[in-house]
């Protein structure tokens, strides 16, 4: 991707492990997680590899898909077929393993509104146009019907 961006000088990817990260301590100075977390059952383990390869007083932001309810979530999702590979958390989970690793929350947004809207308009906008050229299903397949969604169980990103 950064060679059709001619950006292949000044980009490295590197691949790895997010629970035994291949830098060393304090390697860098910020550091963001998108989309990451409900792959990762122990979220402590992930936050203390972040938290060390961070240098002291670096920043971190995470936007991720967390619980914001009790309730059984219904399957198949973009990052799990079932129950057996998610790792969903609830934000008081990701808060309590941050602050085991040694972060501070310094700020917090419930962005659940914004993506139930968004994925609302983006079903609108498949329906009037037809089937989309791109989108999450070339990487991912086509999706089954979409599954019942239970009030108690409503997911957001945080």
């Amino acid at each position: 991707m950064s060679g059709w961006l001619h950006l292949h000088d000044r980009v490295s990817l590197q691949q790895g492990n997010a629970l035994s990260l291949p830098f060393s301590n304090g390697s860098f100075s910020a550091a963001y997680m998108l989309h990451v977390g409900m792959n990762v059952t122990d979220k402590s383990a992930l936050f203390g590899e972040i938290a060390r390869v961070l240098r002291p007083g670096a920043r971190f932001a995470i936007y991720d898909v967390m619980l914001t309810g009790d309730g059984e979530l219904s399957y198949p999702h973009p990052w799990a077929g079932t129950s057996a590979t998610n790792a969903i958390a609830s934000s008081v989970h990701y808060r309590n393993a941050l602050n085991t690793a040694g972060f501070e929350v310094v700020s917090e947004r419930d962005r659940r509104d914004v993506a139930l809207e968004y994925f609302a308009r983006q079903r609108s906008q498949l329906a009037a146009a037809g089937a989309a050229t791109l989108g999450v299903h070339t990487l991912m397949g086509a999706p089954g019907p979409p599954p019942p969604r239970s009030p108690s169980s409503a997911q957001g990103c945080t």
